[in-house]
C-alpha cells in the first residue's frame, strides 16, 4: 500500500519546477489529491490546462489555492483535512534577496514560521521543508533567509510531537526555472556567446527527480527535527557550460566570462562542520538530527571530542567533481534537455 494512498498532499509553491516535479511523480498514483497553493493565478491556470491536456483522466487530483505564505489565514484556508505538506513557497533569486533581504525574510522566515503553525493547528501528520546549500556558512541574504528558515524548523519541532517537521538542504536543481542552462540554451539559440560568473566556480548538482527523492527519503526516513541532505556530486562552471555547449552545438570559445555576482560563493557547503559532528551516513543520503537538549545547560556535562577536529566540512570542492562527459550523461538524463534537443533537431 502506498504511503499516499487516499492522502491528501498540500505543496506550497506549487506552481514551481518541484511542483511540477511532485505532480508528474503522484498525479498516476493511488494518492488522493494534491494542493497546490501560491499566490500567481496566471502560472495555476497554465498549469491547470497543462495537466488537463497531458493527464486528464487524473487531472481533477489537483486542487488550486490562491494565497500567500506571508498570511497566515490565508495558509489556513488552503489546509483543511491536509495529510502532508511539502514546503517549497521562497524567494530563491540570490541576487534580488540581495537588494530586498526584508522580502526574503517575509516569505522565507516568517512564511515557513506561518505554514508550520498551520499545519499544527490543522492536525498535518508530516512537513517537509525544503532548504538550500546556501543555509550552510551563508554570505548572502538568501541564504541568511534559508538558514534562519531551518533554524525556525528545528525550533517548531521541539514543539510538537504530533506533526513531523523535517528539513532537506540540497544544491543546484539543473534546469530547475530561473536556473542558468536554460539560459545558456537560449544564448546558444540566438547566436550568443554563453556568459558565466566564474570558471572555477563549483556547485552541487541534482536532478528534479533528485530534489523529488531527498523529500520523500525525508518523509519516509527523517525524524523531526532532522536536517536530511543528499551526497550529491559537484562540478565548475566552467564544466557545466561546456557541457552545454557540447551538446547543443555551441563554441566553447565564446564563453564570456561577466564576474561573480552579488552575493555569490566560489563554492557551497551542504553540510558544516559542526554539522558533519552529528550527521548520520544513511547511503546516499545524510541524517543530521535536531538538538534535543533544553536550555537548561548547567544539567549537561560535555566531554571533549578528540575527532572532533578531523571531521570536515561537505562542500562542493571536496565532494566528486563530474567531467564534462560526465555531466553531459547527467544532462541528457533529463526529459527539458530531451526535449531541448529534439527542438534542436526538428528545426
Amino acid at each position: 500500500m502506498s504511503l499516499f494512498k487516499n492522502k491528501t498532499l498540500m505543496i506550497t509553491g506549487g506552481t514551481g519546477s518541484f511542483g511540477n516535479a511532485v505532480l508528474n511523480r503522484f498525479l498516476e498514483t493511488d494518492i488522493g489529491e494534491i494542493r497546490i497553493f501560491s499566490r500567481d493565478e496566471k502560472k495555476q491556470d497554465d498549469m491547470r490546462h497543462e495537466f488537463q491536456a497531458r493527464m486528464p483522466e487524473v487531472a481533477e487530483k489537483i486542487k488550486f489555492y490562491i494565497g500567500d505564505v506571508r498570511d497566515i489565514q490565508s495558509v489556513k484556508n488552503a489546509m483543511h483535512n491536509v495529510d502532508y505538506i511539502f514546503h517549497a513557497a521562497a524567494l530563491k533569486q540570490v541576487p534580488s534577496c540581495e537588494f530586498f533581504p526584508i522580502e526574503a525574510v517575509k516569505t522565507n522566515v516568517l512564511g515557513t514560521e506561518n505554514v508550520l503553525t498551520a499545519a499544527i493547528d490543522e492536525g498535518v501528520k508530516s512537513v517537509i521543508c525544503l532548504s538550500t546549500d546556501k543555509a550552510a556558512y551563508p554570505v548572502n541574504a538568501m541564504g541568511t533567509s534559508k538558514a534562519m528558515m531551518e533554524k525556525v524548523i528545528v525550533a517548531k519541532s521541539r514543539t510538537t510531537t504530533k506533526t513531523k517537521i523535517c528539513c532537506t538542504r540540497y544544491g543546484n536543481v539543473m534546469c530547475s526555472r530561473g536556473s542558468v542552462i536554460p539560459l545558456w540554451i537560449d544564448q546558444i539559440r540566438n547566436g550568443q556567446a554563453i556568459t558565466l560568473t566564474e570558471p572555477t566556480m563549483t556547485r552541487f548538482i541534482m536532478s528534479l527527480d533528485e530534489a523529488v527523492d531527498l523529500v520523500l527519503f525525508a518523509f519516509e526516513h527523517g525524524e523531526s527535527g532532522d536536517i536530511l541532505v543528499q551526497k550529491a556530486p559537484a562540478c565548475t562552471i566552467q564544466t557545466q557550460a561546456e557541457a552545454v555547449c557540447e551538446l547543443f552545438n555551441g563554441n566553447k570559445e565564446d564563453i564570456k566570462v561577466i564576474g561573480i555576482r552579488h552575493g555569490e560563493k566560489l563554492y557551497e557547503t551542504l553540510l558544516t562542520n559542526e554539522e558533519c559532528a552529528n550527521a548520520i551516513d544513511m547511503g546516499k543520503f545524510y541524517r543530521v538530527p535536531c538538538d534535543k537538549r533544553g536550555l537548561n545547560y548547567d544539567k549537561y556535562f560535555t566531554k571533549g571530542n578528540a575527532k572532533r577536529n578531523l571531521i570536515s566540512e561537505f562542500n562542493s570542492n571536496n565532494t566528486d567533481l563530474l567531467s564534462v562527459e560526465e555531466v553531459k550523461e547527467k544532462l541528457l538524463s533529463l526529459t527539458y534537455i530531451q526535449e531541448s534537443l529534439k527542438n534542436l533537431e526538428e528545426k
